[in-house]
Parts: C-alpha cells; sequence; structure tokens
C-alpha cells in the first residue's frame, strides 16, 4: 500500500530489536527521550544528544529473531493460538491460518469464546468441551498445580466435515501480574 508508518510507545531495547527485525524504520517512544518542550526538542536534536547509549543492533536482533523463528514453529503444528486471562475473563487469538475453522473470534470475553468453540464441536462433545475449558474448572487445575489441561474433541471445520482436534491449554505466570494465564494450543489431528 506504500504507506509510511511510525511505530509509536516504544519503550524497551526489546521492543526496538523486535520492530528492527520487522524492517521497521520510524519509531518513537520513552526509549529516545520523554515528551518536552519544543524548545528543549530543539535543543535536543542540535546537540544531537541520545537519553540512553545505544546497543549493538545485532546483540538486540538475535533474542527477537529466534522468538520469531519459535513462533513460525509453533504455529506450524499448532494453527490456532490463544492467549487467555481467566482472571479478567479476556483472550485473543494468536493465529489461526491454516486451521480447519476460520469462525472463531479474535478477540473478547473467555466465556463466549468457550460457548463459541462448543458450538463448533459434534453434539455428543459439546458438554464435555463447556466442563473442561469453563473458567471454573480451569481455575480449580490451576489452583491444583496442573500445568495444562488437554481434551480431544470433534470440531466442524469450514468445509463441513467433522475432524478430531487437539485443544491444551497450557498455565503461564507474567511475573508483573498476579493475573491466571493460559496459553491454548489446538491442532488437527487428521486432515
Amino acid at each position: 500500500m506504500n504507506l509510511t508508518t511510525i511505530a509509536e510507545g516504544v519503550e524497551t531495547k526489546e521492543q526496538l530489536g523486535f520492530l528492527r527485525t520487522c524492517d521497521c524504520k520510524l519509531i518513537q517512544g520513552f526509549i529516545f527521550a520523554k515528551p518536552m518542550p519544543k524548545n528543549q526538542f530543539g535543543e535536543l536534536c542540535s546537540n544531537n544528544v541520545l537519553t540512553e547509549e545505544m546497543e549493538d543492533i545485532l546483540s538486540i536482533q538475535a533474542p527477537a529473531s529466534v522468538t520469531q523463528l519459535l513462533m513460525q514453529v509453533i504455529f506450524m503444528k499448532y494453527p490456532l493460538v490463544i492467549m487467555s486471562n481467566l482472571t479478567r475473563n479476556s483472550f485473543y487469538m494468536m493465529a489461526y491460518d491454516t486451521f480447519s475453522s476460520r469462525s472463531c473470534p479474535s478477540t473478547g470475553v473467555f466465556e463466549e469464546l468457550i460457548a463459541h468453540g462448543a458450538s463448533t464441536m459434534y453434539p455428543d462433545d459439546r458438554e464435555l468441551f463447556k466442563s473442561t475449558f469453563s473458567i471454573e474448572n480451569l481455575m480449580g487445575a490451576y489452583n491444583h498445580g496442573d500445568r495444562f489441561v488437554r481434551l480431544v474433541t470433534r470440531q466442524i471445520g469450514d468445509d463441513g466435515i467433522y475432524r478430531k482436534v487437539e485443544t491444551v491449554d497450557y498455565f503461564v505466570k507474567n511475573p508483573s501480574v498476579n493475573d491466571v494465564l493460559v496459553i491454548t494450543l489446538c491442532q488437527n489431528l487428521e486432515d
């Protein structure tokens, strides 16, 4: 589309490194400077002063590049990846490129996601899916010390054919919050 875009809100070296691996050339954020009066900005530009000494970009890019490659491999095996916050009853979809059903909402309320998922299951699998992945059951598994919850069901694809699908919810911890987070990996077990 030949649009020039600027990545705003860049605050860390890791974010900067990731954006550079995406060939992003225009960046704005606290990593360079905090908001300032016009005259102070002019002085900063004329003196060419940076608020932080920048590292060699190769040392920043390497972790971001490895993470990007790792995500590509994960998406090869698990074409549907969902990040959920059980504490806040929310989710967002990370990918669904080659999954059998593409009608899944991309973000929203976790309980609505489970209801939608159950509606795409074979009738005999619907209640099991809803009860297995209910917030109450997942919180119970988390509090019990389980690392994941796994279920195989039959799900209808966009082509109208039911296929076996494995859904695994992995409990993960973000050190900056006390919320219960889940990464869901789904894969078609048969084509």
